[in-house]
């Protein structure tokens, strides 16, 4: 049986119910107290005004009136809890027609549902925002697979144009060619494996376990010293010790992506990067700061998106797979952080990371 038929057979079967028990309350309180026999009147007495009904005589009056009310509330329960279950139900139909057309594939469609903000209200509301959440998702995951399929299609169509080079042309130097395709090949499994790196963390599928984030960024710092001196660019760091319950195998990589571009888009010499972490009462804060070119809000607002480089004031041997700071952003909203980013006004950019903060450990 359907949903509107259980409501409104609920809705005849109760109305059925208060009839009987009213029938009942009428016998219990009146009827039972009516002789079931004829009352003798002594002639003698003062006649006493009034009918003196027979029980009996007044059931057989009362049973059939009783019978056909019944009968009228039957038909009035089923007819009108026909209708009233139609009209409770209807906002759930809006909402099944609106997850049937999100089946076949439109996102864009949204139920609003008018009225009051009762159960159905919040029910059609909290399914709107499901659904502007994942066609936003959607959206992201489809431009993020053309942009990958793109991003994979250069470095194959050139190792595929080096092969023919080599092939057509036997007296080409074999060790240009050689280093050109181990450069490419290479920059091909580099965006491979950040490609899973972000699958990865978008999945939320990893282990947590206490993490100090100052360790991290001395571990990162250290890594990237090399990279920082050839650049001519000077590291800084300072803050306090920021315990923090989460994947350290990520978290480092969050960290190690932030120091490294810090230090790829800054000044080509005499540039510094400051890295600070701090706590507050309720979260972890990772910052990171560099100098270089002034970078106007909306062009920072765009540089979490993949494969987004900035300007080009970058050497094309550290330009990376343009998925650092998609990285960052993918790990931070995995452990439930936020990330800012700012333009220094001396040029430059001022990222933020913020993470929920946990308890410190007694040994700590």
């Amino acid at each position: 049986m359907s949903v509107r038929l259980k409501l409104t057979l609920s809705y005849a079967g109760f109305l059925m119910l208060a009839g009987a028990l009213l029938l009942a309350a009428v016998w219990v309180f009146l009827l039972r107290y009516v002789p079931d026999r004829a009352m003798l009147i002594n002639p003698d007495d003062k006649p006493t005004s009034g009918v003196f009904p027979v029980r009996s005589a007044l059931l057989n009056v009362f049973a059939p009136r009783a019978a056909a009310v019944l009968a009228f509330l039957l038909v009035f329960g089923l007819v009108g809890g026909w209708i009233l279950a139609g009209r409770m139900l209807a906002p759930l139909t809006r909402i099944t027609n609106a997850t049937r057309m999100a089946t076949n594939g439109s996102l864009s469609h949204r139920i609003r549902l008018p009225g009051r903000k009762d159960e159905f209200r919040e029910l059609a509301d909290a399914f709107d925002t499901m659904l502007a959440r994942l066609e936003a998702h959607v959206a992201e995951q489809q431009r993020f697979a053309a942009n990958a399929s793109h991003e994979l299609r250069t470095p194959l169509a050139i190792s595929k144009a080096l092969l023919d080079v080599a092939r057509t042309d036997p007296n080409h130097d074999a060790g240009e060619v050689i280093d050109r395709l181990h450069a490419v090949n290479t920059r091909a499994i580099n965006l491979t494996e950040a490609l899973l790196l972000l699958s990865h963390a978008n999945q939320r599928s990893f282990t947590r376990e206490p993490v100090d984030l100052s360790l991290l960024v001395e571990e990162a710092t250290e890594t990237l010293l090399p990279l920082a001196e050839k650049h001519g660019v000077t590291i800084e760091t300072s803050g306090d010790i920021t315990p923090k319950i989460g994947s350290q195998a990520l978290l480092l990589q969050l960290t190690t992506n932030l120091v490294h571009n810090a230090i790829v888009h800054n000044l080509p010499e005499q540039g510094t990067v400051w890295v600070n972490t701090s706590v507050r009462p309720k979260t972890v804060v990772l910052t990171v700061e560099n100098t270089g070119e002034k970078l106007t809000p909306e062009l920072a607002s765009t540089l979490t998106e993949p494969f987004q480089r900035g300007t080009e004031r970058i050497h094309a041997d550290h330009a990376g797979v343009g998925l650092g700071l998609a990285i960052v952003k993918t790990i931070t909203h995995a452990h439930d952080g936020t990330l800012t980013l700012t333009p220094r006004s001396a040029g430059g950019i001022r990222i933020t990371v913020e993470l929920p903060a946990t308890a410190p450990h007694a040994d700590r």
